[in-house]
């Protein structure tokens, strides 16, 4: 992406101020009763073995509405959304062709990606989608990732950048980042930049690595809820996120925990948004495919009462860019 192109939709990213990050996968069956937070660290960190591994046959979210999710984002104010269709684990929500670990091997064949991309779009919200390079289902982390571990990788990015439209952005998680995944030495930025940019020009590529700066990324994320604090000379472009709960994934009390508070909310967007950061706030959809009502209810407090600034028209001096 030429400098001025990529400077025009880092800017675009900016201005959409505040979106929704939606965390819905295996994870959402496999630790909704366990002490596990939304992942096997320790497996990848620790050398644990894996003590949850996941069976397509339990992905089974019986009353999915993706339209509710994007009804939900719209009262918040959100303008643009992310949905986890591969996280840690390494379960795909789209029948992709290349693992048999993927909703076509589930009682919910649904190809979640679509149905999101559809309902969100039907809103008139930016949907974008999170991938994760780190895949504990197909061995795939910081101590492997061969030639043919890079290619897998390649091939499924290419699918969700080739069958479902225009996507604004790409969120990927779990590489060269502190908590494991690949490192750059054996999958470089540049060989999933190069291929993104070609399939999709205008298409950020955004990695959640913990870094503050573009050398690894096209908008810089800090992972708020992991205690990443946005720096105070950081004059954008970046996005930051966070939860209202105490996971990403749904948990089965969160349905009558109490929940963070709008004000909390509203505080954090515009922190983020002071430093030309881009807010996601997290919902986590419930095995029924549902947003729980409490989520409702606070989406909506949140959208009675933010009022984004106006757009930048002008980029800060400390502007960003990646050379």
């Amino acid at each position: 992406m030429a400098h001025q192109q990529l400077v025009k939709r880092q800017q675009w990213f900016v201005n959409q101020r505040f979106g929704m990050f939606i965390h819905f996968n295996s994870a959402t069956f496999q630790f909704a009763d366990t002490e596990i937070k939304d992942w096997e660290f320790a497996h990848e960190n620790n050398d644990e073995p894996r003590r949850f591994p996941f069976d397509p046959k339990d992905w089974n979210p019986d009353q999915l509405d993706c339209s509710q999710w994007a009804r939900a984002a719209k009262s918040a104010g959100m303008k643009f959304a992310a949905l986890t269709a591969k996280h840690h684990e390494g379960f795909s929500l789209w029948p992709t062709r290349y693992s048999d670990h993927c909703v076509k091997n589930s009682p919910c064949k649904t190809d979640i990606v679509k149905e999101y991309l559809d309902a969100f779009r039907q809103e008139g919200i930016s949907a974008g989608l999170y991938f994760s390079m780190l895949d504990l289902h197909h061995q795939i982390g910081r101590k492997k990732c061969s030639p043919e571990d890079n290619q897998f990788i390649k091939n499924q990015i290419e699918e969700l950048l080739t069958g479902y439209g225009d996507l604004p952005f790409l969120i990927i998680d779990g590489w060269n980042a502190p908590w494991g995944g690949p490192y750059f030495a054996d999958l470089p930025f540049n060989e999933i930049d190069e291929l993104v940019k070609k399939l999709q020009p205008d298409c950020l590529l955004m990695n959640i690595s913990g870094e503050s700066d573009l050398d690894g990324t096209d908008i810089v994320f800090y992972e708020n809820a992991a205690g990443q604090e946005i720096a105070d000379f950081f004059a954008g472009p970046g996005a930051s996120c966070n939860i209202l709960t105490d996971t990403w994934f749904w948990r089965t009390y969160h349905p009558t925990m109490e929940q963070k508070s709008a004000d909390w909310a509203l505080d954090k967007i515009v922190n983020a948004n002071k430093h030309n950061c881009s807010f996601l706030l997290n919902g986590a959809p419930n095995q029924h495919g549902l947003l729980d009502a409490n989520v409702l209810d606070r989406f909506k407090e949140i959208g009675e009462r933010f009022h984004p600034p106006a757009d930048l028209q002008t980029l800060p001096n400390k502007w960003l860019y990646r050379k």
